[in-house]
Order: structure tokens, then C-alpha cells, then sequence
């Protein structure tokens, strides 16, 4: 059997989250985003390689354990189905918040959080389509 070039459930762009505490950062996107686990193991630098699902896209979080590598904080465009309700969860994971939730003049209802390991996460939830 032919395998494919891109593994079923992930997309041409992966995003790859790279932090000292990778257990935390798996932890807070469980909790802010409702993150489902899919695979945890040890990645070829010694430290943690997990796979988590957020809605339809997959997110790699690496480091920790004997990983000793510099820290790659990311930010993300999350397009989630009540803005308001995951902006109130992020922040009780421990984000702090960058942005409420605002209609935006692009059609989107968005709000932003910076995570504890330098990640920023903008959460949105497409309202209206707008001609630009």
C-alpha cells in the first residue's frame, strides 16, 4: 500500500511549537482550546514530541525533558466556534490577554492571548464575509 506524502489529519503547514516546558504549553492548550492529544513521545533532540488536535489542524509541541535547545514562540490564528467562551478559558489557563473579543472590520469577531511561553494566540470566529 502507497503511503501518503502528507499523513491523513494534517495539513501542507504544520505548525511546530518549540518550548522548555512542553508539558505546561500541552496542558494549556488542552485546557484553552480543548486540544486533544494524538501521539506523545520523545523527539530526536531527547525532549517531548507530542501531536495535539485543535478543531480540524494538528499542532506539534516539542522540548523539555534533555532538550536544551532556544525556544521558538509562535503566533497562531485560531478560527474556533464561540470567540468569547475560548478567550475566557485561555485566560484561565493562564494566558494574558493581548485583545477582548472585538468585531473586526475584516468580517471577524477576534481576540488575542499571549501564553506563558511566549506564544500569541489569536482566536476568532468568522461572522461576516466582507469585501475588501
Amino acid at each position: 500500500m502507497a503511503v501518503q506524502s502528507i499523513p491523513e489529519g494534517y495539513h501542507t503547514v504544520t505548525p511546530y511549537l518549540i518550548v522548555q516546558e512542553a508539558d505546561q504549553l500541552i496542558n494549556f492548550v488542552n485546557q484553552a482550546f480543548e486540544a486533544t492529544e494524538r501521539f506523545r513521545g520523545t523527539g530526536s533532540a531527547g525532549g517531548i514530541h507530542c501531536e495535539v488536535k485543535i478543531g480540524d489542524s494538528i499542532v506539534m509541541i516539542g522540548g523539555g525533558g534533555a532538550w536544551r535547545g532556544e525556544p521558538s514562540p509562535a503566533t497562531l490564528y485560531l478560527y474556533m466556534n464561540d470567540v468569547d467562551a475560548v478567550y475566557r478559558r485561555a485566560l484561565q489557563a493562564g494566558a494574558t490577554s493581548i485583545s477582548e473579543p472585538a468585531d473586526q472590520s475584516f468580517g471577524d469577531r477576534m481576540a488575542g492571548v499571549k501564553d506563558a511561553f511566549g506564544n500569541v494566540w489569536y482566536i476568532a470566529t468568522h461572522k461576516e464575509d466582507v469585501t475588501m
